[in-house]
């Protein structure tokens, strides 16, 4: 039983990564049609930001995510303004935005991963934080692992909350579902847009802190993590914050089960697997409205 129990743990922290990357970048795509394939070069520069400041300046990771967050978010707004604003005001189409928005995305991607190799080398990183284990019927898990989960799971929760109680959280759903509508009532997308941009950088800078709790990190962590992101939005569906909660959750235990019983080199196709089948029975995601 203990076993089975540490399995499905396993699969849910690791769902719960993919809920604070995947949240962010649905927060993007949903809003902007911003296709950002750079997303998860920001959750490796908020992992190095937290390696850094732990290693250097001995600040507990766990107090450090709302700086991480803030540097994030106000990179993501300089990010926005001086690569994606004017895509997104002069492309004569949806489709337009998501095709240029996605070769610019490339070059962030390879421009962010060499500034990180030319400043601190391939070499792996990391630290030690929370490793004592604590046993919970009869399963034993590592302290920064149950950390992790449940500080990823309650940034996950709030802004689901926000979105769903505030009259910002409702302008962003209202664009999500009519963009015309939406400025037809007053909603500025000057505003709107640059904020939630750099609200998605944020979140995902804060997974790349979480991250660096538990494993070591490298220039190239956050590819995977993009690809992941993607897969979690098509199952939950676009613009579907509650199902890319869930969407992450399924796909962090199919992961988990299907490495136990298969091998751990068949992480992508399991997770592909996942894709096409959705993809097959429900196109436009489990939880699209």
């Amino acid at each position: 039983m203990g076993f089975w129990l540490e399995l499905a743990a396993s699969g849910l922290i690791t769902g719960g990564i993919y809920a604070v990357v995947a949240l962010g970048l649905n927060l993007q795509y949903g809003l902007m049609r911003i296709m950002n394939i750079s997303h998860g070069e920001f959750l490796m520069l908020g992992a190095y930001l937290t390696w850094l400041a732990h290693t250097t300046l001995q600040v507990n990771p766990l107090l450090f995510m709302p700086a991480v967050a803030l540097a994030m978010f106000v990179l993501g707004i300089v990010v926005y303004r001086l690569c994606f604003q004017r895509i997104a005001r002069t492309a004569p189409s949806v489709e337009v935005i998501e095709a240029r928005s996605l070769l610019v995305g490339f070059g962030l991607m390879f421009l962010v991963q060499n500034l990180v190799y030319l400043q601190w080398g391939a070499d792996l990183r990391g630290y030690s934080f929370l490793t004592e284990t604590v046993e919970i019927s009869g399963a034993r898990f590592p302290a920064n692992r149950l950390a992790v989960f449940g500080f990823a799971v309650a940034a996950s929760l709030a802004l689901l909350a926000f979105l769903r109680w505030t009259l910002f959280g409702k302008a962003v759903r209202a664009m999500m579902q009519s963009p015309t509508g939406a400025q037809l009532v007053g909603i500025d997308t000057a505003v709107l847009h640059p904020v939630v941009f750099g609200a998605g950088l944020a979140l995902a800078g804060v997974a790349g802190g979480l991250l660096s709790m538990v494993y070591e990190i490298s220039p190239s962590m956050g590819e995977p993590y993009t690809i992941s992101a993607l897969i979690v939005i098509t199952l939950g569906g676009l613009g579907s914050a509650i199902g890319s909660l869930v969407g992450a959750f399924i796909l962090g235990l199919v992961e988990a089960f299907g490495m136990h019983f298969t091998s751990p080199s068949l992480k992508m196709l399991l997770s592909y697997g996942v894709l096409v089948a959705v993809l097959l029975a429900r196109p436009r995601g489990l939880f699209a409205r």
